[in-house]
């Protein structure tokens, strides 16, 4: 029996909870091929052999015993190293923290995660302290594009989209600030969730802005994602933002589709004239939806805008200790991204502050009159490693801080955001599409995502990546 590595979670879990294959196996072909293949793609940072398969020699164990299994029974997943994992240094991309204390426990949602059966692998690599759309670290190495290695992975999840995307792992946590979950989905061709700000506790992971940091999945299926979402939900105290609402069950409404749903494509700011690859793809979404109207989010260059500030500023401040006493030990380019921010005047940042409150208002009051706005997620598919420049509005604009050009504004209104993935013909390359829906959500987003699956935007194989494993 051949067992696929590039099988959705929900396929694996199907697989263990019949008994075709047992949790052992399934993690005995993960690590085989992530020993095989990580040292191209260098996507994980510290690999847990010995944790995963004690894992999973007891769910199997449970199982022979006649426990019932949960929908992610013996899925393999790993998370961006800035989750706490018991007895690792969370290191958050970055040098500085490999001295510090080991984490006595895992991060709440890793927690969530394994008690439905899930069993994690190991740390993924990501930008330093967060602070990057590329998947370029100064200190561990790049993280490779499994479709093309001489391309960037996006980021700063970009551990967790290089593995998913290559199938090292069919599950990943990511986190997204600004976009650091949506642009690794759309440049390795994979699906990601942004939930709604709020929506997933954050405790037990390394912050970089209090404001807009978000946790989410990135799989290889909406309905790997929905599963992943729900497992993950649920109110905590230990995170002040997270918000004390009902949760949903978004794996069971995925079927709807999307008729009744009132869908627009996103203009003004999200206009694609510029951008050839993504308005392909979105033209692409657009005609599988059947979707013509279009709609402006007001005040979205503004919001933007804040968005940016507040990051600098947050990310400064958290990390100001170590930038008078250790700045030759940060990547530069992070290193003068917060020097910038801590140069601040506060009176911006409390101006940037009403503004994103003004600008989220003004997004939640769109939701009025649709259900879902579609929009690029990136500028354009991978660019190659080390390029520094990418065009906007006709002129030339540093590349690391504007792959977030699409995602960032949807950050800063705290909006539930899917990518779906595409093929651009053109380049060879992936590029996604956001899928948008109003606060709290995110159930449509992954009816609408699901729907599209369904008509053929599937998760992408990459051509640098195809073996698998047979018992």
């Amino acid at each position: 029996m051949k067992d696929p590595l590039f099988s959705s979670a929900s396929e694996i879990a199907a697989g263990v909870s019949t008994g075709r294959f047992t949790a052992s196996k399934v993690v005995e072909s993960f690590l085989a091929h992530i020993a095989q293949r990580n040292p191209t793609l260098n996507a994980f940072t510290a690999v847990l052999a010995e944790r995963a398969t004690a894992k999973a020699a007891d769910i199997d164990a449970q199982l022979a015993l006649g426990k019932n299994p949960s929908p992610l029974t013996g899925v393999p997943f790993a998370v961006k190293n800035l989750f706490d994992i018991r007895d690792l240094p969370t290191l958050a991309g970055s040098a500085i923290n490999i001295a510090d204390t080991p984490a006595r426990e895992d991060a709440l949602l890793i927690r969530r995660l394994e008690e439905q059966g899930a069993i994690l692998l190991g740390a993924l690599g990501m930008g330093e302290y967060a602070y990057d759309f590329t998947g370029e670290n100064a200190h561990y190495g790049n993280c490779a594009n499994p479709w093309n290695t001489a391309h960037m992975s996006g980021g700063s999840s970009s551990g967790s989209g290089s593995a998913v995307g290559g199938g090292l792992v069919p599950l990943a946590l990511g986190s997204d600030t600004n976009g650091s979950i949506r642009v690794p989905s759309s440049f390795c061709g994979i699906f990601g969730l942004k939930p709604t700000y709020g929506r997933l506790p954050r405790s037990g992971t390394y912050p970089f802005s209090d404001s807009l940091d978000h946790l989410g999945p990135m799989a290889r299926s909406s309905h790997d994602l929905a599963l992943a979402f729900d497992a993950m939900q649920g109110y905590s105290n230990s995170d002040h933002a997270c918000a004390d609402r009902p949760t949903i069950n978004s794996a069971e409404t995925l079927k709807k589709g999307v008729e009744g749903l009132r869908i627009a494509r996103a203009a003004g700011y999200f206009s694609l004239e510029e951008y050839p690859q993504a308005a392909r793809a979105v033209d692409k979404i657009c005609r599988a939806l059947d979707c013509t109207a279009q709609i402006e989010l007001p005040g979205t260059l503004e919001g933007r805008s804040a968005a940016y500030l507040i990051t600098n500023v947050e990310g400064s401040r958290l990390h100001l200790p170590r930038l008078r006493t250790r700045p030759q030990d940060f990547d530069p380019d992070t290193r003068d991204r917060f020097i910038a921010g801590g140069m601040l005047p506060a009176t911006w940042y409390a101006r940037a502050q009403q503004v994103r409150h003004w600008y989220a208002e003004k997004a939640r009051e769109v939701f009025r009159d649709v259900d879902i706005i579609v929009a690029a997620a990136t500028p354009c598919v991978a660019p190659r490693m080390g390029e520094k420049t990418l065009t906007i509005r006709g002129e030339a604009q540093p590349l690391r801080p504007n792959l977030g050009y699409f995602t960032q504004p949807i950050s800063a209104a705290g909006l539930p955001s899917c990518v779906v993935p595409t093929l651009d013909e053109e380049s060879g390359l992936p590029i996604g599409v956001q899928i948008i829906a109003a606060p709290w959500r995110e159930d449509l987003c992954l009816r609408v995502a699901h729907a599209l699956e369904e008509r053929g935007f599937a998760a992408l194989q990459p051509g640098v990546i195809q073996e698998h494993f047979t018992d």
